[in-house]
């Protein structure tokens, strides 16, 4: 299979510093030619994190003090390139950096980015007449969904957002309006409840509810976050796994009975693990978790952070696992996504999708505030469907990625990114010195590549030992008990042939090092 890269990638062999054109007239072509150099050479570096010494020297070199009198832009950009840019970490620049689920920026995102500072728009009012900018969002959002294979005639509820964090927020804060509303009319009150309108604590009280309950397998942190912040709580979690060996499995069989035992509910799926990358459900478990939904006045909502992306997979046998995973996740009321993991967009940047446009409005409108009114439009003002009434312009690198790349690019970088995790899965299951996790199933593995030593005391120190070289970051996570190294696969500078040598003499080199001190 041929490995596509992003324009400008791997042709510029010169290191290129650039700079940044100081008129306000705007960038020029060398200023953009320069960018695109720096941005590939960038795809060499082999650094996950910065040396002791350069991340001393940029701590060292932060100035504290306010000055009197500007430093000027020369030496402020010198400082910047040179004392402060060497303290960073490598996640953009890094192939084998995988200690998240952290995707690089291609060529296209970097320019779009930084247009969206040049023109620094406030993407909030929908203003036709006076800008382009909340119509593009409007377009970009329907041409992800058009990736993902989303009906954009069912999902009709859309907005970008800061990440996966406040797309799960958004999804509880709709899920907590929905499933009060369908309380108080299944228990016949009066008037119509609302949260938005009582707060949480009346609202609860009008329904005869003591709270929400959210049932899942294994959320992720901003989850809990999330419910905390919505006002529903971390201690309203329900998990139900379906064994200790295969804990982020759904048990369907069981979310019947807390259902009817109420309180109203919402159903979390997660698309997938994040320690194993594992899929919560198949797609005959999601239609029966959508008839219970239906039966019991519940809400379903999918963490996509980084599995919504299977969906652009191609119909072969080698992801049939997979696909069974995301098979059915589009019966769910809300979707949220990460792009700046999938899409390799910058930080930060996410997406919500759902089928209740009209309850999204409720839930996050501007009232009683005539300077944010509009005309009456199709398109509606951003700062009513999210959190954020101030909003960057997160949009228009994803149009620009979208555009520049297509379809058929991101389908291909997603199964680069599969087959590099599987063959690094092949190697450790084969290893006797590695244990592959949570099971043997290779073609069970997505991006998320999880693994222990056999040894002990190894195992202590794998992740340790692994990352002290700097040219392979991985992160520790806990697996039944015991610590275990996580590596995720996600960004658009995977080449197979020479990550997989990388990975694999890094962990044979560490094992013997270990082995000898």
């Amino acid at each position: 299979m041929p490995e596509p890269v992003p324009t400008g990638a791997n042709t510029i062999t010169r290191t290129t510093k650039f700079c940044l054109t100081r008129t306000p007239s705007g960038l020029g072509s060398g200023d953009y030619m320069a960018l695109s150099d720096y941005n590939a050479n960038a795809a060499g570096a082999q650094q996950a994190v910065p040396h002791e010494s350069d991340l001393l020297h940029a701590q060292n070199s932060l100035i504290v003090s306010l000055p009197d009198e500007g430093l000027g832009f020369d030496a402020t950009l010198e400082h910047l390139t040179t004392d402060i840019a060497p303290g960073f970490h490598g996640s953009n620049r890094c192939p084998t950096y995988y200690a998240y689920t952290t995707g690089a920026v291609t060529d296209a995102a970097l320019f779009a980015d930084w247009l969206v500072s040049q023109y620094d728009q406030n993407v909030s009012v929908h203003l036709p007449s006076e800008t382009v900018a909340t119509t593009l969002e409007a377009i970009t959002l329907k041409l992800l969904q058009q990736l993902f294979s989303i009906d954009e005639l069912e999902f009709t509820g859309r907005v970008f957002t800061t990440g996966a964090t406040a797309s799960n927020l958004i999804g509880l804060a709709l899920g907590r309006e929905y499933v009060i509303r369908e309380a108080g009319r299944r228990k016949r009150v009066p008037s119509a409840v609302s949260v938005t309108k009582s707060g949480f604590l009346e609202a609860c009280v009008k329904v005869g509810a003591p709270g929400i309950q959210i049932i899942g397998t294994v959320p992720h942190a901003s989850m809990y976050k999330a419910a905390s912040i919505a006002g529903i709580g971390r201690d309203s979690f329900t998990l139900l796994p379906l064994s200790d060996e295969q804990p982020w499995r759904f048990n369907v069989e069981a979310l019947e009975a807390h259902l009817s035992r109420g309180p109203p509910a919402i159903v979390l799926v997660s698309a997938g693990d994040v320690s194993c990358g594992r899929f919560a459900t198949n797609g005959e478990e999601l239609v029966r978790i959508r008839a219970l939904a239906d039966e019991y006045g519940a809400w379903v909502h999918v963490d996509g952070a980084f599995g919504l992306q299977a969906l652009i997979l191609p119909e072969k046998t080698e992801y049939r696992i997979i696909a069974g995973g995301i098979s059915g996740i589009l019966l769910a009321d809300s979707l949220a996504g990460d792009a700046h993991k999938m899409l390799n967009v910058p930080y930060d940047c996410g997406f919500f999708f759902t089928r209740y446009p009209d309850l999204q409005e409720a839930v996050f409108q501007n009232p009683n505030s005539p300077y944010l009114a509009t005309q009456a439009s199709s398109t509606p003002s951003p700062l009513n469907m999210g959190i954020e009434n101030s909003r960057r312009f997160r949009a228009l690198p994803v149009y620009a990625s979208l555009l520049a790349y297509g379809r058929d690019w991101f389908s291909q970088l997603l199964e680069r990114q599969i087959l590099l995790a599987r063959r690094i899965a092949e190697y450790i299951d084969r290893s006797p010195r590695y244990e592959l996790l949570p099971d043997s199933r290779i073609e069970a593995v997505y991006i998320v590549v999880l693994f222990r030593a056999q040894s002990e005391a190894l195992n202590a120190r794998l992740v340790s030992e692994v990352n002290a070289t700097n040219r392979l970051r991985l992160t520790v996570v806990e697996w039944r008990g015991r610590p275990a190294a996580r590596m995720a696969i996600a960004t658009w500078r995977v080449e197979i042939e020479r990550d997989f040598e990388t990975v694999k003499q890094i962990l044979e080199t560490v094992v013997y090092e270990v082995q000898a001190s």
